[in-house]
């Protein structure tokens, strides 16, 4: 779309009963986000209550009509959800606004690639619009859906607001309250720590809120209506009541392990869910399946994490095991079936759950669809330790286009269940003790090696030919055993993204240098050449916080795996400074570090590994005085495993401690990168 134009939602889909509405951004320092928020307007253009304005700290709906639902990681990004239940929208809004603020002085012309979409209720993207001219504002309206003549059609709108996230509120008749005019000695309320309703509190109100809001100006909430007052009461003068602290309690466990009282290393402890007696798939499959929907069901937060992405409501949760469904002549047992109830509706899926590097059957896959969409379910959702690529999927399934209720299918790994355990136990917290022991107890259980649920593990039946291929010089450009290992390298890397982010509770994302809406496949093929004339397959990490993107170089010829860092140079100060105090940042780092000078041209630049530079920093300055420096290139070198798995000589796991030494003895003692378009110019200047 372009800006200003409109697009009728029936017309481009039938399953536009709700819609999914995602917004989108790249940042190039890694850094840089922003919140969404979204307002009902009434016929003259402004909301009808504060009710109305639905953000960080208000993100559901009562009716279920609106539901942010959070960001998720993208190839080059991240992206911000919000489902629309368009039958739920009271009759008397006529417009409803989806806007993003950015805060802390930023503005939205230092992100990349703004963009829109909207999907049906299925998943099928049905409209994108790009903005291009962000320029100088903090706050931008995207889009907007609106009613015409029954049916409802979405504008691209693009338009930006310098006074932010408040000025832009205000336009809508949202009433903001200035925080400076409050004493600083104003007392605080904490919300009950058990409240786990999603609709009440915030994930985390210290991360990503808009300070347009958050330090010059607050939202009061709604007030609730109010019994009948005595004269007496009327008159006294009102006390300002409290402001509720939004945040749920964080509880964690403690960093340092309590000591056991075993008497020695032998005694196992007691779990609630055992592993021992496992002697099967068929008893992996079916146990895994059960501990998993028994613990969504039981830690809401939890739950909320794993089904928010497949479009499941907000609201009161419960899962099912060994359900017989007919079809046919035979009926159907589903591994398990997720239930979600929100105002007064059900959101259904079917699970399959495959463990141990078993695949998923397309017939199995294919029965489930045609199920869930005679029965009017909303999903079906596959697990297993693949990992999912972007325009290929694990299992070819028909849908029929003809049927008036579609069924979408998901996909998810089982490291993306580990991931999403492990940043609520080690980093966010559940708001109660007994939820976080659950949550370790299922941790625990994934992390097993008799469980089967442990992820990507296995490169492929390929990846032996390949690599012989590559050290004898036989393999040939459209050899699809090559197509077949860039895909298992994808994986791993997607995979190696969420274990680093679990462990640093941070986001890391697999980034490509690639444009947006570009043909995955195609680019994958390039990517087989590639690796069949130069022998190496290459991927780039975008961590949050880390100076740049962590390079990872696998070399087949040489069984060398390297990971690398760019730093740029700083604006200020003199070569010898900056290079002194690089070697003195790095004095807990390892002394095979290489360090590697980057000058302008892209010529070399000097070159030594870090114990003998340490003495000699100088040794890092170009000959040439007038040689301009650019930055330094930082990298460590290790041994390829030899095998295709992830046993201790495997490819996998060496790939893992690659990257997991590579950011705890070298990134994390370097400096955040600068922000907004400082950064900007130093990466273009690199």
């Amino acid at each position: 779309m372009t800006k200003g134009s409109n697009a009728s939602l029936s017309a481009l889909s039938e399953n536009v009963s709700s819609a999914i509405i995602s917004l989108g951004w790249s940042s190039p320092t890694g850094e840089g986000d922003a919140d969404v928020s979204v307002l009902l307007l009434d016929a003259g253009g402004k909301v009808r209550s504060d009710a109305d304005f639905y953000f960080y700290n208000n993100p559901v709906a009562a009716d279920g009509s609106v539901q942010l639902l959070g960001k998720e990681p993208t190839g080059d990004g991240s992206e911000d959800r919000i489902s629309f239940d368009l039958t739920a929208v009271p009759a008397d809004v006529e417009r409803i606004v989806v806007a993003a603020s950015r805060y802390e002085g930023a503005r939205f012309g230092e992100l990349d690639d703004l963009k829109v979409t909207l999907a049906d209720a299925v998943g099928e993207s049905l409209l994108r619009f790009v903005i291009e001219d962000a320029g100088e504002v903090s706050a931008i309206i995207f889009g907007e859906l609106y009613r015409r003549a029954e049916e409802w059609k979405f504008r691209a709108v693009g338009q930006g607001y310098e006074s932010g996230l408040a000025g832009l509120a205000t336009d809508f008749g949202v009433d903001i309250e200035d925080d400076e005019a409050e004493p600083e000695t104003e007392p605080e309320t904490e919300t009950e720590p058990e409240a786990e309703s999603e609709t009440a509190v915030a994930e985390d109100p210290a991360a990503g809120i808009a300070p347009d809001v958050r330090s010059r100006a607050t939202l009061e909430a709604v007030p609730a209506p109010r019994g009948p007052v005595d004269a007496e009461e009327e008159a006294a003068p009102k006390k300002r009541t409290a402001r509720p602290r939004t945040a749920k309690k964080k509880v964690t466990p403690p960093r340092a392990p309590v000591k056991s009282l075993a008497e020695n290393e032998s005694w196992k402890q007691a779990r609630l869910f055992p592993v021992s007696a496992l002697k099967n798939d068929r008893d992996r499959e079916t146990r895994a399946t059960s501990v998993l929907l028994s613990v969504m069901a039981q830690v809401p937060r939890f739950g909320r994490r794993i089904t928010a992405p497949f479009g499941a409501p907000s609201g009161r949760m419960e899962t099912f095991t060994e359900v017989s469904l007919p079809h046919g002549d035979t009926p159907r047992r589903p591994d398990g079936v997720i239930r979600v109830e929100r105002a007064g509706k059900l959101w259904t899926a079917l699970v399959e759950t495959k463990t141990n590097g078993n695949p998923l059957r397309s017939d199995q896959v294919q029965a489930y669809m045609d199920i869930a969409a005679r029965r009017g379910y909303e999903a079906v959702i596959t697990l297993s330790n693949d990992v999912a690529l972007e325009g290929s999927p694990l299992v070819d399934v028909k849908i029929d286009r003809r049927r008036k209720h579609q069924v979408a299918l998901w996909h998810l790994s089982w490291a993306e269940v580990a991931h999403q355990a492990q940043m609520l136990i080690r980093h966010e917290g559940v708001g109660n003790a007994a939820r976080t022991w659950l949550l370790q107890d299922l941790l625990h259980y994934l992390q097993h090696e008799n469980s089967g649920c442990h992820g990507f593990q296995n490169m492929g039946s390929a990846w032996v030919p390949v690599r012989n291929g590559i050290n004898d010089e036989t393999l040939c450009q459209g050899d699809p055993r090559a197509l077949e290992v860039v895909e298992s390298w994808e994986r791993l890397i997607r995979q190696v993204c969420l274990r680093l982010g679990g462990e640093l509770g941070q986001k890391v994302l697999p980034a490509q240098r690639t444009r947006r809406g570009a043909d995955p496949g195609a680019r994958r093929a390039r990517l087989a050449d590639q690796l069949c004339l130069e022998g190496r397959l290459q991927a780039e990490l975008r961590v949050e916080g880390a100076p740049g993107l962590l390079t990872l170089s696998a070399d087949l010829r040489t069984a060398k795996l390297r990971t690398s860092v760019e730093i740029p140079a700083p604006e200020q100060g003199y070569p010898l400074t900056w290079a002194k105090r690089l070697v003195r940042r790095l004095a807990e780092a390892p002394a095979d570090l290489h360090v590697e000078t980057l000058v302008e041209g892209g010529t070399g630049g000097p070159r030594g590994t870090l114990e003998r530079l340490r003495p000699e920093p100088a040794d890092l300055l170009p000959k040439d005085n007038a040689t301009r420096i650019t930055g330094f290139r930082l990298s460590l070198f290790k041994g390829m495993g030899s095998g295709r798995g992830s046993a201790e000589s495997g490819f996998i796991r060496s790939v893992d401690d690659a990257v997991q030494r590579f950011h705890s003895s070298v990134v994390v003692h370097l400096d955040a990168p600068a922000s907004g378009r400082t950064a900007a110019k130093e990466r273009a200047a690199v």
